[in-house]
């Protein structure tokens, strides 16, 4: 079996690569030093030391301000899907215009996620112009409950449901990305991953927020994850990907 990938977060808020906390954006601060060394919030000194230090083939860049509705960081995540690993980029991507403008960023991944989704009409458009193999749903959820925008029109679903239409989309992956544990090292949903993992067999299964160390990473290949995004815990050398299998 193929290990589990592991992908390197970065949060960026303002330019700066920000120490992301249980989805209080408005608290987000940058993050001071990562595996011993000052960064003072670079996000290009971070996405190196993934890159260059750790070995990572894979980076996951989210732009908070675009995912906020504020004006994209284009030119950064740009600079940062330059330096060699695979980028799957969370933009605020809604439209296939949206999807576009992060593919021509150097994304060779697009996410779309649920706390921006409108319909899933909308992310089938986006899948069918650019490709459903390029294209990752993000069932953002709190505490366990889906976050879905006020204007969405997406009926009030559970996260298996939610996930099962847009694996119909034509999505090829799935994040399940509980804000609520981003940063807090408390660990990872195993049931609901598990449940997911049973709901839609046929696509890419990722987790993110809570993992804190190898074991977490053991357990998310138990019930059946493709792949982890992780921050803190390679941030603070909990995790060298150098010795995952």
């Amino acid at each position: 079996m193929k290990p589990l990938s592991i992908i390197g977060v970065i949060d960026l808020l303002r330019g700066r690569a920000v120490h992301a906390r249980g989805g209080r954006r408005a608290e987000y601060l940058p993050i001071d030093s990562a595996l011993g060394v000052d960064i003072s919030g670079d996000p290009l000194a971070l996405a190196r030391l993934y890159v260059e230090q750790l070995g990572l083939r894979d980076l996951y860049v989210a732009d908070l301000d675009a995912i906020q509705g504020n004006g994209p960081q284009d030119a950064l995540v740009a600079s940062i899907a330059q330096l060699g690993a695979t980028a799957w980029v969370d933009a605020g991507v809604t439209s296939v215009a949206s999807a576009r403008r992060a593919l021509r960023t150097g994304a060779s991944r697009v996410i779309v996620g649920l706390e921006t989704l409108q319909s899933f009409g909308q992310l089938h458009e986006i899948c069918a112009d650019v490709g459903g193999e390029r294209v990752v749903f993000s069932l953002d959820l709190r505490s366990g409950m889906p976050v879905i925008a006020e204007t969405a029109s997406i009926p009030a679903k559970t996260p298996d449901a939610i996930t099962a239409s847009a694996v119909d989309a034509g999505v090829s992956a799935v994040i399940v990305l509980d804000l609520e544990r981003v940063g807090s090292a408390a660990g990872v949903d195993l049931s609901r991953l598990g449940a997911l993992r049973r709901a839609v067999p046929g696509v890419l299964l990722l987790a993110g927020g809570g993992v804190r160390g190898w074991d977490d990473l053991l357990r998310l290949e138990d019930v059946g994850c493709d792949g982890a995004l992780v921050a803190t815990a390679l941030q603070n050398g909990a995790l060298d990907p150098r010795a995952w299998r």
